[in-house]
């Protein structure tokens, strides 16, 4: 992959990449319950257990973090994305978890310890429900954060779920229904509107705010293309950059694709690993870092923008 680097393959289904100011990454590694600090030499350290499936996290302006706790799966080689004749042969989510965690929204302490914040939401009826699976997670300027809730397929059944807001002390609110596989999520830069991507039918959804939490109005903003041997495609994490690029971790064909504020497509950086599961870009925006899962990569991708071409299908 030119102009693209490794800076680990030791971990175990990452996720959710977080650019410090010190050069180091935080990841949830989703396979193994936990949440990883990656520095810029490759080492590792642990900075907490979550148990479970940590996919998105978060961190507050007070140094916690805000982890989405999808409850755990298991995890080995199969098949993907369907099971028929060419279909590819990666590490990936493969059923039931031996030791389940409840679905919920997690706290992490700057000391590494962790408690549960909530595992339930009110919905657009009034209703307490239950969190199905949360995804991702982003914060904004009040201290709010936006989360999807990624739902769940048994069968030939698939549960529909939405976008939710909260905060640390006032729980979780539906603002958004229904969205089809919500994955990641985040704001514009000056928090007048938020994205979510669905990895189903691979759109990014614009969400106009009035204020945290509050929706005025959406629109479908871009479809990710698909590609790759099988031309398939998804779209999982989001970042969005000062300038209004918004970029999204793509499934499938591996990589990133950018798009501009106005929804034109900018171009893609291609990735070797179909689960390519989400993005973060360094302080400076100059650097994007990539979480390959099914390889256990994090890869850095200096100059991003100078790489940037047109996806082929």
């Amino acid at each position: 992959m030119a102009g693209i680097r490794c800076v680990t393959d030791v971990l175990d289904f990452p996720e959710s990449p977080i650019a410090e100011p010190d050069g180091s990454v935080v990841v949830s590694e989703m396979a193994a319950g936990r949440i990883t600090r990656v520095r810029p030499d490759g080492s590792t350290e642990l900075v907490a257990r979550t148990g479970g499936g940590p996919n998105g996290v978060a961190k507050l302006a007070d140094g916690r973090m805000v982890v989405c706790q999808n409850g755990g799966s298991a995890f080995g080689i199969g098949v993907w994305p369907y099971d028929f004749d060419g279909c590819a042969q990666i590490y990936r989510p493969n059923g039931p978890a031996a030791y389940p965690v409840t679905p919920q929204l997690q706290i992490v302490e700057p000391d590494g310890s962790v408690r549960e914040l909530c595992s339930e939401f009110v919905n657009k009826q009034g209703q307490t429900l239950p969190l199905v699976r949360p995804s991702d997670i982003c914060v904004d300027a009040a201290g709010g954060f936006y989360v999807t809730d990624g739902g769940t397929t048994r069968g030939r059944s698939r549960a529909m779920t939405g976008l939710l807001y909260g905060t640390v002390d006032g729980g979780l609110t539906e603002i958004v229904y229904p969205l089809e596989m919500p994955n990641g999520t985040a704001l514009s830069p000056d928090n007048s509107r938020v994205y979510v991507a669905e990895t189903r039918t691979r759109r990014v959804w614009e969400f106009e705010l009035s204020g945290p939490g509050r929706v005025l109005g959406g629109r479908g903003l871009a479809t990710v293309p698909s590609g790759g041997p099988l031309n398939v495609g998804g779209a999982d994490g989001l970042c969005v950059a000062r300038d209004g690029t918004v970029l999204v971790a793509t499934l499938g064909a591996g990589g990133v694709t950018a798009f501009s504020p106005a929804g034109e497509l900018l171009g893609a950086v291609a990735a070797d690993d179909p689960m390519t599961t989400n993005i973060a870009l360094s302080v400076d925006e100059q650097t994007l870092f990539m979480t390959l899962a099914s390889s256990g990569r994090l890869v850095v991708v200096d100059d991003w923008r100078s790489l940037l071409s047109t996806p082929v299908g």
